[in-house]
């Protein structure tokens, strides 16, 4: 599954040597409920295929994630894969948790807090290696910093300001001393993105939901230039929208599913039936063939998942497939193809 890359940039500058990753939302229990066996044997299944980039975070699952994951990769060289998790979300042990209903299926005996200070920070990831069982992080990524999250109340630029003064430097520090590699923010918006390069020193962020088949416009046209420009890599989350291109009744973690969407999806559906191409291995191979994108990152709950998505990275899709959604206007005339 490795693939090195070629283009040189300086060395001050993160790059990840992987071109697609697991991503842990669903081991953390989101959406369905996964045993214990069952996220082993989707970690066993993923190894096995050869990924060796993984993103979990304190908040799938508030806690749970992490521990799955910990139990599988802690017996694992560490210098033989990669992996990110997040800050911003600081879980904290609490009698009322399993009550709170925020993650029903996890069972998690944590509430979280979000705390974007230094001090919070530097917490999170000492807990998260704790759960990991691993000495460091390769990257990290601070979670949910956006005006879409709404347990922030509307008040995210607060908390920016928060972050400004705490956990950005906070992370250079620890990028320095060694306990992270690389960070930057994971997001599902714009904004924070162009905030943070303004006033920090990222490497790299995670878009969730920016860069899909679905929609795919603004990033390609405002974002892709601009990290460009500072050598900033890009991880892409959600490129399927949360499961919805491959069929799933919901659109980006929520259950509203917008009906010019819904008619997209069956358009691009079409298509890739007469080309013979799978919707699914399309959209990963899609959200992967920018220049500024480093990985592809894609969820599982079955071993058999994550052995088609690694399978789907293979695939050769016909160029004129492509073509054909760029006449149809389905994909931007600016989207890079291969």
């Amino acid at each position: 599954m490795k693939q090195e890359k070629t283009i040189s940039v300086p060395s001050n500058h993160y790059r990840l040597p992987y071109n697609f990753g697991l991503g842990g939302v669903p081991i953390g229990n989101e959406f369905t409920a996964v045993t214990d066996i069952e996220a082993q044997q989707t970690l066993e299944a993923a190894w096995n295929a050869g990924v060796r980039y993984y993103d979990v975070s304190p908040w799938y699952g508030l806690g749970l994630a992490e521990r799955r994951f910990g139990q599988f990769l802690h017996n694992q060289t560490r210098s033989a894969y990669v992996i990110s998790s997040k800050v911003g979300k600081l879980l904290k042990a609490s009698k009322k948790a399993i009550e709170s209903n925020l993650f029903p299926l996890a069972g998690s005996p944590n509430m979280v807090e979000f705390d974007y200070s230094a001090a919070a920070v530097r917490r999170s990831i000492e807990d998260s290696l704790q759960r990991l069982g691993i000495d460091s992080l390769d990257i990290v990524f601070v979670h949910d910093l956006s005006p879409d999250n709404k347990w922030l109340d509307g008040k995210w630029l607060e908390h920016f300001e928060i972050a400004k003064q705490g956990a950005f430097p906070e992370l250079s520090r620890m990028r320095e001393e060694g306990l992270i590699k690389a960070w930057g923010l994971g997001v599902n918006r714009p904004e924070p993105i162009w905030a943070a390069m303004e006033v920090a020193d990222p490497n790299i962020f995670l878009l969730a939901s920016q860069y899909s088949l679905i929609d795919h416009e603004y990033a390609l046209k405002n974002i892709f230039p601009e990290v460009r420009k500072k050598n900033i890599r890009l991880v892409i989350g959600s490129a399927l929208n949360a499961g919805f291109i491959s069929g799933s009744h919901r659109y980006n973690y929520g259950h509203e599913m917008p009906a010019e969407f819904i008619a997209k999806r069956d358009h691009l559906s079409a298509i890739a039936d007469a080309y013979g191409v799978d919707l699914r291995t399309a959209a990963l191979q899609f959200a992967a063939m920018p220049d500024v994108v480093d990985a592809v990152l894609c969820g599982a709950r079955t071993a058999q998942q994550i052995t088609a998505d690694v399978g789907s990275m293979k695939v050769k899709i016909p160029r004129d497939f492509w073509a054909e959604l760029k006449v149809e206007k389905l994909i931007s005339e600016e989207a890079p193809i291969k």
